[in-house]
């Protein structure tokens, strides 16, 4: 048994297995694997775009070649083969049209041949997802249909290339099923992928005129509530579209810092297909295209939320739900937190006419109300001795309380109430919030929720000693954000040097994460890559400083505002611009690593954007 133990050793295996692991990663990685299979690709596509071409004519002289393979020697029976492409396009031709899918084969060609494309130059003719779905769906459905026709022929053996062998057998079994109705259901499927594929709704404007085109969709008004989510499970036309053009590049070196020419930041949340390749163009572009619709004469207010229509809002049985306890502070703790309070003033000759309590959550508000004459900052200057004498943690004093002629003075309590994220979000001033960002922060002094909106206070600093909450703060931000944003109205830039805090989020990377393509993290944790990343924010954020210029707005939402109601032409460059959200995780630490070089573009974003405020112990106040 001891041997046994000796031998499950696997320190010195786990490292060979480890840098095998990353040897193949690498590989697949390398750009030169790309070209070669990219090119094998297209070469692909054309051989057997040429060997079904020849079949149609030479595919009956071929028939015996092709059933004496395994007999005759190869030599003499691609002396035989009449395919232009000899043996193996005769095989290649009589696999894919005879035996499988007749005529409906020459989708393939075309779509190995955009893969090839898109990998070699890295461009998009046309969506891959969309090819994909349209090139099998009328495989099927095309050789079942020339199946159907062809059982009504004499000579099946003359026309059975038509259909193949899937669509043949597949003819017989629906024919055996539904008889003549085949042709319905025929009929119905086309109908039914045309509707879903080319989003049918709003081209004939089947959809209600009073609401947007697509019925499945809540009002635009009422996009932000995550009540009522989309339901669509397809995607509109211009939703795959909207998923490969998000992207945000850099174009001219900063003059402070050293940045790849190449640089850029792919802004592309959701998508159903993975590039092979990163998408390298040389230029920062957001590409969305307008959606108008037009009801009567009337051009529907543009909606943004139709780019992505399949997307639905997180719904809160994600969330573990937690019994709360109540806070348990005794009518002893209070006095007892009195008294000291009291006493401690006493001692350095500071006279109070009142004292009141306020229990909150994980703190007790005492609200004092001092003699005439006594200075406040004299009783600031006591927030130590007043922690002490209570054997508090630490205690923090408001002088003076806003909108009160009193100070306060919170102390911690001994027993905190759980304060659930489930609890704070599914209430009714959360859900039916009408800020730009809303951001639920817990609950006040008097048990209340507060949400307030992120979009007033463009600088959050979360500050505060180790296990005072700080993670679990930015999380409570970010889900709020998500419970209630639309992936086209927001995107996360998500810095995380330590590379655990922030690693939950990886899985809204398809939807909400921007990064740059050549990273294989969504979440940004190598120094010069985030060096890189605010530097494209800088320049993102004064091309759209510029476009606010132009259309004579301030601020995002008017922006957005005027875009939506098309008062903003695209052809002038406009666009609708969702909201970016950077959260940089240990920033002292990144600007010891990184120093002068990410303090000069956070210095940039900073210095535009007006208000400041931090965040202490839970606590927001201005800076």
């Amino acid at each position: 048994m001891a041997n046994n133990t000796n031998k499950s050793n696997t320190f010195k295996s786990s490292g060979r297995g480890k840098g095998k692991s990353e040897t193949k990663k690498s590989f697949l990685k390398d750009r030169k694997f790309h070209l070669a299979f990219g090119f094998f690709l297209l070469i692909t596509a054309i051989f057997l775009f040429i060997a079904f071409l020849s079949y149609l004519f030479t595919g009956k002289a071929d028939q015996s070649v092709v059933e004496a393979v395994g007999q005759d020697g190869l030599k003499v029976l691609g002396l035989e083969a009449r395919n232009w492409l000899g043996l193996m396009g005769a095989l290649s031709a009589h696999f894919f049209i005879f035996k499988w899918f007749g005529l409906a084969t020459f989708f393939i060609p075309p779509l190995l041949f955009l893969s090839g494309f898109k990998i070699v130059f890295k461009k998009t003719l046309v969506p891959l997802t969309r090819a994909f779905v349209f090139s099998v769906f009328f495989m099927f459905w095309l050789s079942l249909l020339l199946g159907y026709f062809s059982l009504d022929t004499m000579d099946l053996t003359s026309w059975s290339f038509l259909s193949g062998g899937v669509g043949f057998e597949l003819s017989v079994l629906f024919h055996s099923i539904l008889g003549k109705g085949t042709f319905l259901f025929l009929v119905f499927a086309l109908l039914v992928f045309l509707i879903y594929f080319f989003n049918i709704t709003s081209l004939f404007s089947f959809s209600s005129k009073s609401g947007p085109a697509n019925a499945s969709l809540t009002d635009p008004t009422l996009a932000n509530t995550p009540k009522t989510p989309p339901t669509d499970e397809q995607e509109t036309v211009d939703g795959q579209k909207e998923l490969e053009s998000w992207t945000v590049k850099n174009i001219e070196k900063p003059e402070d810092a050293e940045v790849s020419d190449k640089l850029k930041l792919d802004v592309t949340p959701s998508s159903s297909e993975v590039d092979p390749s990163p998408v390298n163009e040389p230029e920062f572009s957001i590409n969305e295209e307008v959606i108008e619709e037009k009801v009567g004469d009337k051009i529907e207010n543009y909606d943004p939320t139709l780019d992505l229509g399949s997307y639905k809002y997180p719904t809160l049985d994600l969330l573990n739900q937690h019994t709360a306890s109540k806070a348990q502070v005794t009518k002893d703790e209070l006095e007892q937190n009195k008294d000291k309070i009291i006493e401690t003033l006493i001692n350095f000759k500071i006279g109070i006419s009142s004292i009141k309590a306020t229990i909150g959550p994980t703190v007790t508000l005492y609200e004092i109300v001092p003699d005439a004459g006594i200075k406040i900052s004299k009783i600031k200057n006591l927030e130590d001795d007043i922690a002490l004498n209570l054997s508090a943690l630490g205690i923090r004093i408001i002088a003076p309380i806003p909108g009160k002629g009193t100070i306060g003075i919170e102390v911690p309590n001994k027993n905190r109430e759980m304060v659930t994220i489930r609890s704070v979000l599914s209430t009714d001033k959360f859900m039916t919030s009408d800020k730009e960002l809303p951001v639920v922060l817990g609950k006040t002094i008097s048990n209340e929720v507060f949400v307030t909106d992120l979009a007033k206070m463009p600088h959050l600093l979360m500050a505060g000693a180790t296990g005072q909450g700080k993670s679990v703060g930015l999380n409570v931000i970010l889900a709020s954000l998500i419970y209630k944003k639309h992936p086209s109205q927001l995107k996360f830039v998500l810095v995380d040097p330590k590379k655990v805090e922030l690693t939950l989020f990886n899985k809204i990377e398809r939807h909400f994460l921007a990064k740059i393509p050549n990273s294989e993290e969504a979440i940004i944790t190598d120094t010069k890559s985030v060096v890189n990343t605010l530097n494209s924010l800088c320049i993102e954020m004064e091309k759209r400083y510029g476009l606010m210029k132009d259309a004579g707005c301030r601020n995002l939402k008017e922006y957005n505002a005027k875009f939506v109601n098309r008062q903003l032409s695209p052809e002038k460059g406009h666009r609708f611009l969702p909201y970016i959200v950077l959260v940089i995780d240990e920033l002292a630490d990144l600007m010891m690593t990184a120093g002068k070089a990410v303090e000069g573009p956070i210095a940039r974003l900073a210095h535009l954007l007006p208000t400041r405020y931090r965040v202490k112990t839970g606590v927001l106040f201005p800076d």
